[in-house]
Parts: structure tokens; sequence; C-alpha cells
């Protein structure tokens, strides 16, 4: 079942994601099951929302992929992570505000 995962991971700056997205190799060699991947950042640290096909993707893919690049890079906190089962997913307008948002195929 297609889940929505919420995260939120104090501290970590822009710079610090890109390496980890970069590490991870999420664009390069998209995780299996992996739908819709965004962040933000605030002044506390990192916000991203993904959508997975299933919480056993989305598991495989931090335990695989993000956590050795996470130990790597010396990141010590963890992240707050929230899983939900997903009812929909609608995005009418992301072609609209994408235009100034990083996006990568």
């Amino acid at each position: 079942m297609p889940i929505l995962m919420q995260m939120f991971w104090e501290g970590v700056k822009p710079e610090q994601y890109e390496k980890l997205h970069s590490g991870s190799e999420f664009d390069s060699n998209t995780p299996k099951g992996a739908i819709f991947h965004t962040s933000a950042f605030d002044k506390n640290g990192m916000h991203v929302v993904d959508l997975w096909e299933s919480e056993s993707d989305f598991n495989a893919f931090v335990e695989k992929r993000l956590m050795p690049v996470v130990k790597k890079l010396g990141i010590k906190d963890m992240p707050q992570i929230d899983i939900y089962k997903m009812h929909t997913a609608r995005v009418p307008g992301y072609n609209k505000i994408s235009s100034g948002i990083k996006q990568t195929a």
C-alpha cells in the first residue's frame, strides 16, 4: 500500500541535504518504490515529504542507501519520521509553481 512519509531532521542544512541526496544516488539510481520527493528548510532544520509504493521500500532505502551516507557525513542526530497510509495524491498546480523549484527527472 502506498505511503506518505513526513520527516523533520533538526539541524540539517541545505548543504548537508544536497550531500545526502547525491550520496544516496536518489536521482541517478531511483530507489525501488519511490514516487515523489520534496524538501524544504526553516531555521530549525529540514522537512521532507515523500510518497512511496510501500513502507518496506522506504525502509530499504533508508537502511541500504541513506544511513551509510549519514554515517559518512558524521550526522549524529536522527530525524523524526511519521508514516501514513496514502489516501489521495493530487498535484494540479505543480506545473504552475515548479518553474522556480529545482527539479530532477
